[in-house]
Parts: C-alpha cells; structure tokens; sequence
C-alpha cells in the first residue's frame, strides 16, 4: 500500500499554521481545483500531490523545497517497505501451504 502520510502531515501543518489560515477550499481553488476536496484528500493521506503542483504548493504554504523533498523520500521509502515485507508475507505464506 502506497503511503502519503509524510507529504499529507506537512502540508496540512503548513496549511492550518500559515499566517493567512487557508482552508482546504482556498488552497484547493488557489491550485486550480474547483474544491477542497483535493486537499482534504491530500491531507488524510489518501492521494499524493502531482509533482506539477509541489511547486505551487511549496510558494503559497512558504515551504521549503527540501522539506517537501524530504518528507516524499519518506513516503517512498515506507510505501517500498510496505510493499516488500507484504511480498514476503506472501511468499512466506504460500511456503507454508505447500509444505501441509
């Protein structure tokens, strides 16, 4: 399973403490979607932004670059660890069938 929780928590942070306090409908329509159902689902994890909008999102919420960079490593690095242990859960699994 693919995992957004890094990206999501630090856009969400940046959002709510942002000076001008945009909601989830203003930065959504200041990105160029008609509502803020994109950032609602950015923000509980459950889509990624696409690379063409980090850097928007990066000038609106004044984050840094690299803390967006980093916090995309992070993602990949979990979504690539969720995905090899559940294929050794697999493989572990099937193992085990074949031997009863």
């Amino acid at each position: 399973m693919r995992s957004f929780k890094n990206i999501a928590q630090l856009i969400r942070t940046k959002r709510v403490n942002h000076p001008k306090n945009y909601s989830q409908s203003d930065l959504s329509l200041m990105l160029g979607y008609k509502n803020g159902q994109f950032i609602s689902n950015v923000e509980r994890g459950l889509c990624n932004v696409p690379l063409k909008m980090m850097k928007k999102i990066s000038d609106v919420l004044e984050i840094d670059p690299t803390e967006i960079k980093t916090a995309i490593l992070k993602d990949h690095e979990e979504t690539l660890t969720n995905f090899f242990n559940k294929s050794v859960m697999k493989k572990s699994v099937s193992e085990n069938v074949e031997r009863i």
